[in-house]
Parts: C-alpha cells; sequence; structure tokens
C-alpha cells in the first residue's frame, strides 16, 4: 500500500511521517512517533483510554484515520506540562485519588482538560455528563469527578489571582 506523508504538530512539535492512509491516528501515534500516553482500549471510541485533543476538540483516535488527521494540531498527556512538572489536573487526581490502575487515566486528563476549557466552573453533573464518554473500570468515578472539580476550583483561583 502506498504511504502518505503526514504533517501533525504534536505536543507543541512539528513532525512529519510516513503512514498508509487506512491507518489509525491512535496506531501512527504509538508506533510512528512513540507517543505512549494515549492507549489502546476498545478501538470502538467506547472506552475513550485513546482520547487526544486534536485541533480543540477531545477525539477518540481509535477511530481517526491517519490521513484525517493530516495538518492537525494534537494534544496528549505527554504535552500537558513540561517533562518534570505536573499540570493542576495531574496533581488533582493524584491528591484525590482519581486514579488506581491508571490505564484510562491519560485519556481522562486530556478530556478533562477540554472539558474545563469548554466549561471552567462546572457543576458535579455537568462534570459527570462531560466526562460520560471516558470509562473506568477500577475507581466508580467518584474520585475522578472530584480531581476534576478540584482541579476546575485551582484553575479558577490562579486565574483570578493573575488578573
Amino acid at each position: 500500500m502506498t504511504k502518505m506523508h503526514l504533517k501533525l504538530t504534536v505536543n507543541g512539535t512539528a513532525v512529519d511521517c510516513l503512514a498508509e492512509p487506512r491507518e489509525l491516528l491512535i496506531h501512527v501515534l504509538r508506533e510512528r512517533l512513540n507517543i505512549t500516553g494515549p492507549h489502546i482500549g476498545c478501538e470502538t471510541t467506547h472506552c475513550g483510554v485513546c482520547t487526544i485533543d486534536m485541533n480543540g476538540k477531545s477525539v477518540k483516535s481509535c477511530t481517526v484515520l491517519a490521513a484525517q488527521a493530516d495538518g492537525a494540531t494534537i494534544t496528549t498527556i505527554e504535552g500537558l506540562s513540561a517533562p518534570d512538572d505536573l499540570h493542576v489536573l495531574q496533581t488533582m487526581f493524584r491528591e484525590h485519588h482519581g486514579l488506581q490502575c491508571g490505564f484510562c487515566t491519560p485519556g481522562m486528563i486530556i478530556r478533562a482538560w477540554r472539558f474545563l476549557q469548554e466549561n471552567p466552573d462546572p457543576t458535579e453533573e455537568e462534570v459527570r455528563f462531560g466526562m460520560a464518554g471516558n470509562l473506568c473500570r477500577c475507581t466508580g468515578y467518584q474520585n475522578i469527578v472530584k480531581a476534576v472539580l478540584a482541579a476546575a476550583a485551582e484553575m479558577n483561583s490562579a486565574k483570578e489571582a493573575a488578573q
């Protein structure tokens, strides 16, 4: 099969790679670009462990073709903060025990990041609805919701202090 040349911006870095047009974006990220934060789960968009941010939207990369991503700007868990620092969402997931096995955590955090940009001061019900496309088999969601609400409060506090 003929490969196509992809130009992407991933976590702030311009990258070029070759991929088959029918290849899934999750495989390009993991196998060609060695970005392993997004995981492969159900491959049917049900679980959300492959969630990335693409062009300002939460996207489940297991059902996006590589060809559809050409020219895209992508953020994964690796791009949320500096390697030696944690994003406030990562900190709150740790402090509020919003993870157990950790398999779903990168997708959860990336979805929460986009969600909080769309709704910076959510209610508990809004968090539950906004995160509904990401599944966790370990935590029961209580602590994930607490972590997202705590991150929202922290981010809003920091925004107010900066003004």
